[in-house]
């Protein structure tokens, strides 16, 4: 044995080194996903499609009301529509033509940051003046899509979208 016992301390700290290597690779193991279908490399490109093509469906819900009298109308109204010229028109018109364009991945990036645009400025304008908690305000819609929009102009289309069946055949 050395002067200072280095050889039990060497065994031990061997040891130590060991048992945390073992928790270390078990706790891996224990977060890692599990493999198969549902976490194939191809779920986060289905999720990504499944919330823009329903988001997009959503938004264009809200303009056919607007602009078209469907689905109620404009105020709840059967039939009535916005005024064109109108900010309820042209936010109508963005809703409508953007949702769509978003739901088919049609320059998705641009038109999610338009449309997140629009609901931060449909928050802030019609929303926030009634309060600061968006649950309190009826502005968590508004607020849930802006960031939704966001994420997907940041994340952009995906694969399964007409802007990713178009970079495919300009790869080709």
């Amino acid at each position: 044995m050395g002067a200072y016992g280095t050889e039990s301390s060497l065994a031990s700290a061997s040891m130590t080194d060991r048992r945390r290597a073992e928790r270390r690779a078990a706790t891996a193991a224990a977060n890692a996903p599990p493999r198969g279908v549902l976490m194939s490399v191809w779920a986060p490109q289905a999720a990504l499609a499944a919330l823009r093509v329903m988001s997009g469906i959503m938004l264009a819900q809200h303009g056919a009301q607007k602009m078209l009298g469907q689905l109620g109308g404009y105020g709840g109204t059967p039939g009535a529509t916005a005024e064109l010229m109108s900010r309820s028109g042209a936010a109508g018109m963005l809703e409508l033509v953007g949702g769509l364009l978003l739901a088919i991945g049609l320059f998705t990036r641009s038109v999610a940051f338009i449309l997140s645009g629009l609901m931060a400025f449909a928050y802030f304008l019609a929303h926030a003046p009634d309060g600061f908690w968006p649950i309190l305000n009826r502005g968590e819609l508004a607020a849930l899509y802006c960031f939704v929009f966001l994420l997907i102009a940041a994340m952009g289309p995906g694969a399964a979208s007409v802007d990713g069946l178009l970079r495919r055949r300009r790869h080709r």
